[in-house]
């Protein structure tokens, strides 16, 4: 893909010929132009060709429609002139600023300076050109961060030479900037939404995924998942890939791009016998997905003038992102029902045969995310039992397995071929009912010995299956082992690789954590406070642009109301406006007002975060303890003394975990104070709040040595 639509030197751009340039432009442009960008191309050559007649020397180089990838959006103009970037986004016709557009120019800087190699070290300076403006920006400052980026600034046509120079003025000594800029290294790191769009739109996420030789790729994953899916179609063989990873990894893209690889092949429409269905039973992720893809969709549509609802680009959506319970109902609903001694079997009235295919109304590739939380024979044995949590009529008595066998058993009944990729992130299995690898392992053991089954080395560590994967597989001689099924660095958290190394030693209490902490700081900020107040102002002062921030605490907090916090309400729609709504609207995360849990946000992102730390884990003599609340007046002691007081220290540890690695560029960690009062009769204020439940993680946090605010 061309990385722009123009480029030239200043001096042969101001003499070359309107219409030459403005041919370029248009020959080079995919598909037909609107008449309102042809228009607004005219004015910005003029405009330009007039502000840089003004500057001697016209040593330097100008760009029309700079391609950004990760935004899925060009940058108008780019001038590289004196050793400084100007980004220069025109508003053709506009008298008035909006915030929006300012928010747009920033975040094209910001895009440069984080993943463009030949910028990162460069002064760059965004300006909004609204063409009928008539003010000025009148001072010229950079930005509180320290990263050599300018302040948005903001004019009309008629300031825009006098605001270059101004910059020229301020920065007068630069360096050049590098003569092969327009095609400098790009490695952005794009939010799983940003991706996702990328993915649904052009088939490819190539432009948008890092491809440095010193970073860890998905593509060796990808190409690995592919190749066993092609060898078994080739052989009529059913085989499935555990995939693992550190959280932030970049699992659900791997998946993604897998089921759009497989579904397309590089075509244009998708091969319908080819079809790849991409599952998770996580509904938060799939609902923001969902609804940011039908909502990019029903833009893009609009801007071309095709006719078209939202709702029917959310149907489309949905054909190729389920949740994976409806997927597993939509099965359930084709068994006989009862089942008979224990067997599951099709129903023939049910659903249709097909010639050597089988049942083959499922297909023949399914990417299960996160599959660690696939349920349990109990949890799922129950649902189907009363006929669903939700009302539903499908009630099956007596149902004899695991989802993760249903669900392995769906994809069997194919006669010809069939391959599961299972995305497994480790020690994140936070709910009551979630069975964890193990359950697929044994029931690829006892029930389906005839799978292959391609593995992750790191499967075998103890956050995968309590370690106990090279028991459950050493008697099956149908398994591979490759370390390019493990993605072992983050990508959430560009700026700090290490991110999951150092909350995984946080949570352990390994002795290398404040050495990691130290690798980490300067380019992740992690600070700590005991102030919601100075919590929400850091947060509010590192955003820029379109930057997303938020609250996070876990489901079992219980006394963050005394704090002017508040838990997001339960309903996939709420996560929706929480993680898509911008900072206009009071839904959004950025109000800080309302805070998400690990349910909410596994699988998502911010760009900065605020983990506030209840009392419901604490760390005590070394150790953490944990704490359940009664909903009234006290916190209850969860001692491990049984199997099921085991499993929800696990899920709360891992809760922790979740939350501690949802940010791409920084969080502050705040613990509480907790209310140190006493009544006059000497009795405390609040005993749900004593000091003591919080000191000790407080101090824990500040003995590995992370900045106080």
């Amino acid at each position: 893909m061309s990385r722009c639509l123009y480029h030239s030197r200043i001096s042969e751009f101001i003499s070359a010929d309107d219409n030459l340039i403005f041919g370029t432009l248009c020959d080079r442009y995919h598909g037909e132009a609107l008449t309102t960008t042809r228009e607004a191309w005219k004015s910005e050559i003029s405009i330009m060709k007039d502000v840089l007649s003004t500057f001697a020397p016209k040593d330097g180089e100008i760009i029309f429609e700079y391609n950004i990838p990760r935004l899925g959006k060009r940058i108008d103009v780019v001038l590289l002139f004196e050793g400084i970037v100007f980004c220069l986004e025109f508003k053709v016709g506009e008298s008035r600023v909006l915030e929006n557009d300012i928010d747009q120019v920033l975040d094209y800087a910001l895009d440069l300076k984080n993943f463009h190699k030949f910028s990162e070290d460069r002064i760059i300076a965004p300006i909004l050109i609204a063409t009928n403006y008539r003010n000025s920006s009148s001072g010229i400052q950079m930005s509180v961060y320290d990263d050599r980026v300018v302040n948005p600034l903001v004019t009309g046509k008629a300031g825009v030479a006098t605001l270059i120079g101004e910059v020229l003025k301020q920065f007068p000594n630069e360096s050049p900037v590098n003569s092969n800029w327009i095609i400098s290294p790009y490695a952005p790191t794009p939010t799983i939404i940003e991706a996702a769009k990328s993915l649904y739109e052009n088939h490819t996420v190539e432009d948008i995924t890092r491809h440095e030789a010193d970073k860890v790729s998905t593509d060796r994953t990808i190409a690995y998942i592919l190749d066993v899916i092609q060898e078994s179609k080739a052989k009529q063989e059913k085989s499935i890939c555990f995939v693992t990873g550190v959280p932030g990894a970049g699992k659900t893209l791997v998946g993604l791009d897998v089921a759009v690889k497989q579904t397309y092949q590089g075509q244009d429409e998708p091969i319908e016998e080819e079809q790849a269905v991409y599952l998770s039973g996580n509904g938060p992720l799939v609902a923001v997905l969902t609804e940011a893809l039908a909502q990019d969709n029903f833009k893009k549509c609009k801007e071309k003038g095709e006719k078209k609802k939202i709702t029917d680009s959310r149907r489309e959506v949905s054909k190729s992102i389920q949740i994976i319970h409806r997927y597993r109902d939509n099965m359930l609903a084709k068994i006989k029902n009862p089942v008979d001694n224990g067997v599951l079997e099709i129903d023939p009235a049910k659903a249709v045969k097909y010639e050597k295919a089988g049942f083959g109304e499922v297909e023949h590739v399914a990417i299960f995310d996160e599959a660690q939380r696939s349920w349990t024979h109990k949890r799922l044995a129950d649902y189907l039992k009363r006929g669903g949590t939700y009302g539903n009529k499908l009630k099956v008595p007596n149902f004899p397995v695991s989802e993760a066998a249903f669900l392995i058993w769906s994809l069997d009944q194919r006669e010809d071929w069939a391959t599961i990729i299972c995305l497994v992130g480790g020690g994140q299995e936070i709910n009551t009912g979630e069975a964890g690898i193990s359950e697929w392992i044994k029931a690829l053991n006892e029930q389906f010995p005839h799978w292959n089954v391609y593995i992750s080395p790191k499967l075998t560590d103890a956050e995968y299956a309590e370690g106990k994967v090279n028991e459950l597989l050493k008697d099956n001689d149908r398994v591979t082992y490759s370390e390019d099924l493990h993605l072992g660095v983050s990508l959430r958290s560009y700026r700090a690789e290490k991110l999951s190394a150092f909350v995984h030693a946080l949570l352990s209490f390994d002795a290398n954590t404040a050495s990691l902490y130290k690798e980490i700081k300067d380019k992740y900020p992690i600070v700590l406070t005991r102030d919601m107040s100075k919590a929400r102002k850091w947060l509010h002062d590192k955003v820029r642009g379109t930057e997303r921030t938020g609250v996070l605490v876990t489901k079992e907090s219980a006394r963050f109301k005394p704090l002017a916090v508040h838990v997001l309400a339960s309903g996939d729609e709420n996560a929706v406006h929480w993680f898509l709504d911008d900072k206009s609207d009071v839904r959004s995360s950025n109000y800080l007002e309302d805070a998400a849990t690990e349910i909410q946000v596994q699988g998502l992102e911010l760009d900065y975060t605020c983990l506030l730390w209840d009392a419901d884990m604490r760390c005590e003599n070394g150790e953490w303890h944990f704490y359940r609340f009664n909903g009234q007046t006290k916190w209850t002691e969860q001692i491990a003394n049984t199997e099921s007081k085991q499993e929800l220290q696990k899920y709360m540890l891992n809760a922790y975990r979740v939350l501690l690695t949802r940010a791409r560029a920084g969080m502050v960690i705040c613990v509480p104070k907790g209310n140190p009062n006493k009544t006059v009769s000497g009795f405390w204020e609040d005993s749900t709040r004593l000091p003591e439940f919080y000191d000790g993680t407080y101090g824990y946090l500040k003995s590995l040595g992370i900045k106080e605010i």
